[in-house]
């Protein structure tokens, strides 16, 4: 069974290759994202010596270049991929072309939220990971971009008849904790994190989206001209806060686990714990 199109593979790759003229106007809030995600590289003493980045902009890369870490960039743009600055291919990330056993390392900041078979790619790169080789990425979750969602719904329902789909779909927490375990990636995390963003007016908040690459490209999304005021009742809504700038929050899950290999710790089975708790606890019982 085929699967379903959430998003317009052809809008995500225009996208992106727009953006990689403009993603400057956002190099701040992209480049957080990268040091968060891959500054957890430094706490780990195992060496890496092989990577495939996706979708990380050039930024992740770089980052992985300045530890010694040689890195294939993968992206769906080709603008996008050339700005790694080393061996980049175009291609699906439905479909990674790569071999089983082929990377130590397997990134992705941000970028993991325009595929539509995400599971499928969770084993996908879980398959080009060596044994204990590891997985680390950052995923936009629920609620990002909450307001803003609320905020055109509310708009359109007041100067239309219905809602249209404007805003990208995201996973929460717990849902990537999910695709961690059923692609069988030994030890798995998964945490949290946030930037605190905050725009003046939403014309701003849009340009950011636009330069970064994360406009509409839903499969359904709408194909004709908005209601005039859909977009000036939005900025109202999300403007009257009383100060002179709103809230607008990306929160990050921060994924890894590893490729499984007999070496790694495992836990113990029901009934293997040999000991009372609380005998280290109590001197009488």
């Amino acid at each position: 069974m085929s699967t379903p199109l959430i998003f317009d593979p052809r809008a995500v790759r225009l996208h992106r290759d727009r953006a990689a003229r403009r993603q400057g106007d956002v190099a701040p809030i992209l480049q957080a994202a990268t040091d968060s995600l891959i500054d957890r590289l430094d706490d780990m003493a195992r060496p890496f010596a092989t990577a495939l980045d996706i979708g990380g902009r050039g930024l992740v890369c770089q980052a992985l270049a300045q530890r010694g870490i040689s890195a294939v960039a993968l992206d769906v743009s080709p603008a996008q991929a050339a700005l790694s600055g080393g061996p980049a291919i175009c291609a699906d990330l439905e479909s990674l072309p790569f071999a089983a056993r082929s990377f130590d390392l397997v990134t992705a900041c941000l970028s993991l939220h325009w595929v539509n078979d995400l599971p499928g790619l969770f084993a996908q790169i879980r398959h080009v990971l060596r044994p204990d080789g590891l997985f680390l990425a950052s995923v936009p979750i629920l609620p990002t971009l909450g307001p803003l969602r609320k905020a055109l719904e509310a708009a359109e329902l007041a100067v239309s008849d219905g809602v249209s789909p404007r805003v990208s779909p995201l996973p929460t927490q717990q849902s990537c904790a999910q695709l961690m375990q059923r692609a069988g990636f030994a030890l798995p995390v998964v945490d949290s994190e946030v930037l605190d963003l905050r725009y003046r007016t939403l014309w701003a908040l849009m340009a950011d989206l636009r330069a970064a690459g994360e406009t509409n490209a839903l499969a359904l999304r709408p194909r004709t001209m908005a209601p005039r005021m859909l977009f000036p009742a939005a900025a109202a809504m999300l403007e009257e806060t009383g100060e002179d700038s709103f809230a607008m929050p990306l929160h990050m899950a921060v994924l890894s686990g590893w490729a499984p290999a007999p070496t790694q710790p495992k836990p113990l089975a029901p009934g293997q714990f040999q000991h009372n708790l609380g005998e280290y606890f109590a001197t009488d019982q």
